[in-house]
C-alpha cells in the first residue's frame, strides 16, 4: 500500500511520532502541501492522510488510484464527499479525540476574560505592584463564574464536556442543539432564548451551510451587553465584521476566539486587534497528549480500511 501524508506539520513538529502510520506501507511524508500541489504529491498513492488540504473533484480525477482519505481531524469539510463517492473513495475521520483539550481551552479563555489574567500579569510585569501602597492591586474588575448562565451551542462530545466543567463552577447550563431528544442532563432552548439568557455563549457545533455566520449583527443584538462570546469550533460560524462592530459598540462585553474564517489569520482580519477580543491561533485541540491520541486513531483507521473493515467512516465510497 502506497501512502502519502500531505501536511504532517499540522500535527507534529517532531514532538509526536508518525511511526504508527508510516509502518503501514510505503509512505511519503510532506510537512506542508499547497492546495495547487495536492494532486501532484498524491500521484499514484492508494491512500492519503491530511488535515486541511483540499481533496476536490480535480484531485480525485487526477489520482485514479486513490481509494482512501484519512483525516488528521474530526471535521471533513475540506473533502468533496460527493466526488469521493463518484470515485469509490472511502473517507474516515477521528471523532472525539480532542474533547478534553478543547473544553480545557474554552475555560482557559473564559477564566482569562473574567479573572483578567493577561491584564494583571501585564500590570505586574510593568512594575505597577512594586511598592504599591496596598497589599492587593485589584483595580481591574473581575467576576465570579458561579451563578452565571452558560449557553452551549451544539451539545456533542465537546459541548457535554464543557457543560461538566461549567457545572463544577456552579454555573447554570442551557443548550441549543439539533438533537434535543438526545439531551437528558440540560435544558434545551431556542437559539434566541439561549442568546438572551446567557452570560457566556460558547460555540461547539460543526460548520454547515445552514449555520454559516449564525452569529451575526442580528443574533449579537440579542445577547446581553455584559455577555462573552467564545468560539473554539469553526470560524465560519461568525460574521467577523459584525462581531468586530459589536465589540467596538459595546453590544457585547467581549469575545474569545480560537478559530477564524480564514486561517492563518490575514492582516486585514476584522477581529485583529478588535477591542475586548482575545484570539488564540487555533490551538485548542493541540496539546501533546491530544495529538498523540489523534495519530494513534489515524493509524487505526488506515489499518482497519486496509484490512477491509473500515471504521470512523464519513463516506463509504459508494453513491
Amino acid at each position: 500500500m502506497k501512502i502519502v501524508i500531505l501536511d504532517s506539520e499540522t500535527v507534529s513538529r517532531n514532538d509526536v511520532s508518525l511511526d504508527a502510520i508510516t509502518a503501514l506501507g510505503e509512505c511519503e511524508v510532506f510537512g506542508f502541501t499547497p492546495n495547487d500541489k495536492v494532486a501532484e504529491k498524491i500521484g499514484d498513492a492508494d491512500a492519503v492522510i491530511c488535515n486541511k488540504c483540499l481533496i476536490t473533484e480535480e484531485v480525485f480525477s487526477a489520482c485514479p488510484n486513490l481509494k482512501y482519505v484519512g483525516l488528521f481531524a474530526t471535521g471533513y469539510n475540506n473533502v468533496d464527499l460527493e466526488a469521493a463517492s463518484r470515485h469509490g473513495t472511502v473517507v474516515c475521520n477521528v471523532p472525539a479525540y480532542s474533547s478534553a483539550a478543547v473544553a480545557q481551552h474554552t475555560f482557559a479563555l473564559i477564566l482569562n476574560h473574567f479573572n483578567r489574567i493577561r491584564e494583571y500579569a501585564d500590570a505586574v510585569d510593568n512594575g505597577e505592584w512594586i511598592d504599591y501602597k496596598l497589599f492587593s492591586y485589584f483595580g481591574i474588575p473581575t467576576h465570579e463564574l458561579e451563578g452565571m448562565t452558560m449557553g452551549i451551542v451544539g451539545y456533542g462530545n465537546i459541548g457535554r464536556k464543557v457543560a461538566v466543567i461549567a457545572r463544577a463552577f456552579g454555573m447554570k447550563v442551557i443548550t441549543f442543539t439539533r438533537s434535543p431528544e438526545k439531551v437528558t442532563d440540560c435544558e434545551c432552548v431556542s437559539l434566541d432564548e439561549l442568546l438572551s439568557r446567557s452570560d457566556i455563549v460558547s460555540l461547539h457545533c460543526p460548520l454547515f451551510d445552514d449555520n454559516r455566520k449564525m452569529i451575526n449583527a442580528v443574533t449579537l443584538s440579542k445577547m446581553k451587553s455584559t455577555a462573552l462570546l467564545v468560539n473554539t469550533a469553526r470560524g465560519g460560524l461568525i460574521d467577523e465584521p459584525a462581531l468586530a462592530e459589536a465589540l467596538k459598540n459595546g453590544t457585547i462585553a467581549g469575545a474569545c476566539i480560537d478559530a477564524l474564517t480564514l486561517e492563518p489569520m490575514r492582516a486585514d482580519c476584522p477581529l485583529y486587534k478588535a477591542p475586548n477580543c482575545v484570539i488564540t491561533p487555533h490551538v485548542a485541540w493541540a496539546p501533546k497528549e491530544t495529538r498523540e491520541r489523534l495519530l494513534e486513531k489515524v493509524a487505526e483507521n488506515l489499518s482497519a480500511w486496509a484490512s477491509g473493515e473500515p471504521i470512523n467512516v464519513v463516506n463509504n465510497g459508494s453513491l
